[in-house]
């Protein structure tokens, strides 16, 4: 690895860097500035919102009861107070710590609808004990639901219907008789987000209000943000969503988009009990595109499973974050359906993605390729820059012009070695995204992980250290130890040019990446771990196909041809660059003279 090879690498990590600190997922709310105002002083000072007390019903239709509804992945728990889904349990999935997983209960969320009639009076759904009859089951074997409560001479009718698998439950509102003034029903819901997951940090900063508008437009709260977050939304929405990391609590309407919404999330670092509040309102139209009063709606109660999110509503499977722009793409379309192609003959998920790596870089084995044989020219001129370095000494413009001089009449790029590994930068930044979020990864064991969607911790310390932690990954480790093998290989190729400074942050980076990634998912870690061993592998392959003695005859060839040759293209750029900053540096010392 020569000086511009060292420079490359160091530039790329560095970019790696700004993805994970500055374009994470925290930052999805910036895309939404056109559609939404987001403040977070001026929460600030508010409490944090929590379920409101039980109100005095006004209706007595006898006393509150639980009606339960289930199915393989569900189930429901209603309350005839209000009409409403009380509690949602998925019946496939425990929390890390083995506990059932339910995704809210009455402790910790509910939701309720209010509206106005044409004579001022507020109707409040949870001031209003429904009447409901048993469980029926509809003509392809669900079970549905209807509750129904009198209100000023009319009655307010709500239909759940639960299918016979799956995890979506369609709502039917209808106010029939009823004078409703003409202004939109408000809906809301206050969600308090228990810890289901081992790291409290992820599941907090995973956990979130995703929404979609009528017009084809996705938006989210920020979701590291510790400070109260508030977004305002004047257009049609689509849906909105409370994702808790690996699992979503949805809201669709299917007959007439909501006409507008809002959105808080706050975070009690205090609180040991729930990680985050959420709390979303949406205008309900007052009636849907018949002209009935009421709507469609639908509930998604379920896992955050990108391919089962893709089925369910537009856009729906946002809610899963692959990451921006060309990362998104290579996890939507090269990522996802390899992954999903292994799972399909391998249960293991370790030796899915062992074999994910296999597949990826045999794919861009071609420049893997190209770089090494960068790397090979590099040292087989190594003789003529030692001599260039020697020669001109501490004058560091002369040397890189003859040092440019000298690329061009052999024909070799300085950046040669750098555009293979910047043309796999996608897949490399779209991993950082697919790992943490794959919940197919969940609870997945793997040699000593317990878990590969979170960091395995063998070794627990009995104290934090800063960046660190009270853990130690042995995934990490043993991928820091193999970088810094790789490092130690590169280096080797060019020791003349690898000193000083470049070799030094040649090995701090990957010290500098132990730190970053201990915490990060177990089967990331794993996956460049495998990597870096394969690139090991492929290494000594390729080696054994390229010749010294063959490149030194090559170079030598074009030495004679491009004997007359000036440089060109980027070669020609930095030369003129390093010629005018040489004759301001010259200018300036005969100022100072």
């Amino acid at each position: 690895m020569d000086r511009n090879q060292a420079t490359g690498l160091f530039l790329i990590s560095a970019l790696l860097l700004v993805y994970l600190f500055f374009f994470s997922p925290k930052d999805k709310a910036e895309q939404n500035k056109t559609q939404a105002t987001t403040s977070t002083a001026a929460k600030a000072a508010a409490p944090t919102p929590g379920v409101a007390p039980v109100p005095q019903l006004d209706s007595a239709a006898g006393p509150v009861r639980s009606i339960e509804l289930k199915n393989p992945e569900l189930t429901l728990t209603f309350s005839t107070q209000g009409g409403r889904v009380a509690a949602v349990r998925l019946n496939n999935y425990k929390t890390f710590f083995g506990k059932p997983l339910d995704l809210f209960d009455a402790q910790s969320a509910r939701y309720n609808t209010k509206f106005r009639t044409v004579n001022g009076q507020t109707i409040d759904f949870a001031r209003l004990n429904f009447s409901a009859g048993a469980p029926t089951t509809t003509a392809d074997g669900g079970q549905q639901l209807a509750f129904a409560a009198p209100v000023g001479g009319g009655t307010i009718t709500q239909t759940y219907t639960l299918p016979k698998t799956g995890y979506e439950v369609k709502y039917n509102l209808k106010l029939n008789g009823v004078a409703v003034a003409q202004e939109p029903l408000q809906w809301s819901f206050v969600d308090n987000v228990r810890q289901t997951e081992q790291d409290l940090k992820q599941n907090r900063n995973h956990t979130t209000i995703n929404h979609y508008l009528a017009s084809d437009d996705p938006g989210s709260l920020a979701e590291t943000s510790e400070k109260p977050e508030e977004m305002k939304i004047t257009a049609p929405i689509k849906w909105a969503a409370d994702k808790h990391d690996f699992f979503v609590a949805g809201f669709i309407a299917d007959s007439q988009p909501f006409a507008s919404g809002q959105f808080n999330a706050n975070v009690n670092l205090a609180d040991s009990t729930f990680i985050k509040t959420l709390s979303t309102n949406l205008a309900l139209p007052v009636a849907d595109v018949t002209g009935a009063a009421g709507g469609q709606y639908r509930f998604f109660f379920g896992p955050n499973q990108f391919n089962l999110l893709k089925s369910t509503a537009p856009s729906f499977d946002r809610n899963v974050f692959l990451g921006f722009g060309p990362f998104r793409w290579v996890n939507r379309f090269l990522i996802i359906p390899t992954f999903n192609f292994l799972e399909q003959y391998i249960s293991n998920y370790g030796v899915i993605i062992l074999l994910l790596v296999v597949l990826i870089k045999l794919v861009t084995w071609p420049l893997t390729y190209k770089t090494y044989e960068s790397q090979a020219r590099m040292k087989v001129l190594k003789p003529e820059l030692d001599e260039i370095k020697a020669k001109y000494g501490d004058d560091q413009m002369k040397s890189q012009q003859e040092t440019m001089k000298l690329y061009t009449q052999f024909g070799v790029s300085p950046l040669a070695g750098c555009v293979p590994t910047l043309l796999t930068l996608p897949i490399l930044f779209a991993m950082f995204q697919f790992f943490p979020n794959a919940i197919e990864l969940r609870q997945q064991p793997f040699l000593w992980a317990r878990d590969l969607s979170t960091y395995d911790n063998p070794i627990l310390l009995p104290f934090a250290l800063p960046f660190l932690g009270s853990h130690i990954s042995i995934f990490t480790v043993l991928m820091t130890i193999s970088t810094l093998f790789m490092t130690y290989q590169s280096n080797q190729m060019n020791t003349a040019a690898m000193q000083g400074p470049m070799k030094f942050y040649s090995y701090l980076m990957p010290l500098v990446f132990f730190f970053v990634l201990n915490s990060f998912a177990s089967g990331l870690t794993w996956y460049y771990l495998v990597s870096n061993l394969v690139t090991l592998g492929q290494q000594a392959l390729t080696r054994s196909f390229v010749n010294d003695d063959k490149i030194r005859a090559q170079l030598e060839a074009n030495k004679v041809k491009n004997k007359d040759k000036k440089p060109g293209g980027f070669q020609a750029r930095l030369a003129e660059a390093m010629k005018t900053a040489q004759e301001r540096e010259a200018q300036s010392r005969k100022g100072k003279a």
